[in-house]
Order: structure tokens, then C-alpha cells, then sequence
């Protein structure tokens, strides 16, 4: 029992239409797809990603370290500066070693440091005739 009319035209935009809607789910696979590898990579190389976490890690150590080193130079120098309000005879040995102070009579003698012997020598200047 067909009619036998014309055929009722489909047009271009129902044919696209009706052709997204049968693939609809691959569409929307694909998409998920490339969200995932775009976040995947953001998360990967990105601003605050692995490679900066780890970067940021590695800095954290060296500044804790670093951090710990000064405690213990604050310490020793905590107890330095007891040591001297203490002490007289501390007193006296950093006031020879670092002022050169002596007691009356004593005599001080300094060496100079030794000369750098790796210089080079300065260019000769060549002398003009008059």
C-alpha cells in the first residue's frame, strides 16, 4: 500500500541533523577524549603541575636544609655570646686575636700574607726616545 506521490524533499539541514543525531555518542566520545588529554597535559606540564610540584619539592628541601644550618649557627653563636659575658679569660683571648690588644710589655708581631705568586707579570711599557 504505498501512495504513490512525490516523496516529501529532506532538506540539507534535517539530512546534517538527522546524521549528528545517529552519531551522536561517537561525537561526544571524542570530545571527552580530547578533554582529557588537554587536562591531562595541564596537569602534567601545566602551571601548577607535576613538574612544578616537584620543582617546588626540591626547593623546599634546600631551604629546610638551609633553614637548619642557620639554627644551628644562631645556637653556636647564642652560646659564643654567653660564653663571652661569662668568661674574662674569653674576653681577653678575642680582644688579642681580633683587636691585636696586649698587655703592657708585650710586644705584637704581624706577618704579612704571602704574596700571590700566580700573577701576571704587568706588560712592559715601550720607552720613547727623545
Amino acid at each position: 500500500m504505498s501512495t504513490g506521490g512525490p516523496k516529501p524533499k529532506i532538506t540539507l539541514k534535517a539530512r546534517v541533523g538527522g546524521f549528528l543525531f545517529r552519531i551522536r555518542r561517537r561525537i561526544a566520545t571524542a570530545l571527552a577524549v580530547v578533554l582529557a588529554v588537554f587536562f591531562g597535559y595541564h596537569v602534567v606540564v601545566g602551571r601548577n603541575g607535576v613538574s612544578a610540584y616537584e620543582q617546588k619539592r626540591v626547593e623546599d628541601g634546600e631551604l629546610r636544609r638551609q633553614m637548619e644550618s642557620l639554627e644551628q649557627e644562631n645556637d653556636r653563636l647564642k652560646d659564643h655570646v654567653e660564653h663571652l659575658k661569662s668568661d674574662p679569660d674569653a674576653i681577653e683571648r678575642e680582644a688579642r686575636e681580633r683587636l691585636h690588644y696586649a698587655r703592657q710589655g708585650e710586644v705584637i708581631y704581624t706577618l704579612n700574607a704571602p704574596h700571590n705568586t700566580n700573577r701576571t707579570p704587568a706588560p712592559a711599557v715601550p720607552q720613547t726616545r727623545k
